[in-house]
């Protein structure tokens, strides 16, 4: 029958084991997760790596933690690297969280470079969270622009202007611009270019003697244009404006007079009737007066009878007297009737 002693040491020895076998399989299943999560980046590292654009295994665990791209972020880092410009993975990454398009910034500091424009890390950021597309701006500096004056979307199809002697023009005009990455931020757009560059057309030819001057010279209207530095406070910088097509239009200074004119004629024929209603008006107070007259002479008239009853009554008056005014009156009453004869073209009897 077994000791005590050896009984005891058997069951030490078991527990001990037991105790290294917990061990091991907590190590195993660590190394197990390491090894999971570690390759799940490490073919990243070894690209980055062998590119000569390090990207510690640390700083790939922490972007995967804070919920970053790590590929748009190694794979722009490895891009800027081999194309001789060192970013930092950490600015990178900023950027990314920033709400900033990476590739899209390597991209085009990558152009700026190879066309030799200075273009740093700071100002492609900035350029790029402030909206602005700064690929196609890179572009646009190294192949420059051409905008149409006015746009082809507008309402209006060309620039209307009128000369000293009246006559309508239109023009279109095309103008080549390239980016000026500097003021890109804060700079005005293309609206701007062209609603200054259609100011400065109408403005050249209103200020020409007679349309056959600019007719002759077009190219006075891009000189005059370019040196009035429409460019200012812009993202461009124009290099050319070009007078593609000018059309003789309507004789606008005719049209003008013709409707000064009309306007002139209703004016003098609103007061020529306003005259004319004031004449009507003068007529019938006079006609009313007259008839007023009329009746006051008819109230006389009808007191004379009276006023001779009265006399012959009181003895003032004779019957000789009367008789007398009576031939008075006869007389009269006819040479009033020859009077009207004679006036009315008839010949009056020969007395």
């Amino acid at each position: 029958m077994p000791s005590l002693a050896h009984v005891l040491a058997q069951s030490s020895f078991s527990g001990s084991n037991a105790i290294w076998i917990v061990v091991a399989i907590v190590i195993a299943i660590v190394a197990l997760v390491i090894l999971i999560v570690v390759g799940q980046f490490i073919s990243l590292y070894i690209q980055a790596f062998l590119s000569n654009a390090h990207v510690g295994m640390l700083e790939i665990i922490g972007m995967r933690l804070r919920k970053v791209d790590i590929r748009t972020v190694v794979f722009s880092r490895i891009r800027a690297v081999k194309a001789g410009l060192d970013i930092p993975t950490n600015s990178l990454e900023t950027h990314y969280l920033a709400g900033g398009r990476v590739p899209n910034v390597i991209t085009a500091m990558i152009s700026a470079k190879g066309a030799k424009i200075d273009l740093p890390w700071s100002t492609s950021t900035a350029i790029d969270l402030a909206g602005r597309d700064i690929l196609d701006a890179v572009h646009t500096s190294v192949n420059p622009k051409v905008i149409d004056c006015p746009s082809g979307v507008g309402p209006r199809t060309t620039i209307d202007a009128v000369a000293k002697d009246g006559i309508q023009l239109k023009v279109k005009a095309r103008v080549t611009v390239r980016t000026n990455i500097a003021r890109l931020v804060g700079g005005a757009t293309e609206e701007t270019i062209i609603a200054r560059v259609g100011q400065g057309i109408v403005s050249t030819i209103g200020s020409a003697h007679d349309h056959k001057a600019v007719l002759e010279n077009p190219d006075d209207i891009s000189r005059k244009v370019m040196n009035t530095g429409l460019d200012a406070g812009t993202a461009f910088e124009i290099l050319s404006i070009d007078i593609a097509d000018i059309d003789v239009g309507d004789n606008i200074g005719a049209k003008l007079q013709a409707d000064q004119a009309n306007a002139d004629k209703q004016r003098f024929q609103a007061e020529a009737e306003k005259r004319r209603a004031l004449a009507m008006a003068l007529e019938q107070e006079n006609r009313a007066k007259i008839e007023e007259n009329r009746a006051v002479l008819v109230l006389a008239e009808a007191e004379i009878p009276k006023a001779m009853a009265e006399a012959l009554k009181t003895g003032n008056l004779g019957a000789l007297d009367f008789y007398r005014l009576k031939n008075i009156q006869a007389d009269t009453q006819m040479r009033q009737t020859f009077g009207r004869d004679t006036g009315s073209g008839q010949q009056a009897p020969r007395g």
